[in-house]
């Protein structure tokens, strides 16, 4: 059995870090771009602990650091999509591994050639 493949955009971490998800994850493998990674580990007022449950959350994972292929896919998606580079390096990523992209962006979610799912969150 092949477990489908999933990218968490650095929203639906957030929410997940921060207990905010009203359903479970998808069951399958998954994988966040380095962006993610960055974005979550360089808040300002991140505390030790905070950091700590970050990075306990980031070993669960693989995280997918730059290439040429997700680089310059980032670079047309941008252009194409007028995406933020953050984004198109995310969106880049997801489909360079040929999953879904984890995310309530959405301008990311609108994107007919970038397979996304969105995920309920509590307010």
């Amino acid at each position: 059995m092949t477990l489908d493949r999933f990218v968490i955009d650095t929203n639906i971490a957030l929410y997940l870090l921060g207990d905010r998800l009203n359903q479970s994850l998808p069951l399958g493998v998954y994988f966040v771009s380095f962006i993610t990674e960055m974005e979550l580990l360089s808040y300002p007022e991140l505390t030790d602990l905070q950091a700590k449950e970050i990075h306990r959350f980031l070993n669960d994972l693989t995280v997918v650091n730059l290439d040429d292929e997700i680089k310059n896919m980032a670079i047309e998606w941008r252009k194409r999509y007028r995406l933020k580079l953050p984004d198109a390096i995310i969106a880049a990523t997801s489909l360079s591994l040929g999953a879904t992209l984890l995310t309530n962006d959405q301008q990311l979610l609108k994107l007919q050639d970038l397979p996304t799912q969105s995920l309920a969150i509590s307010l």
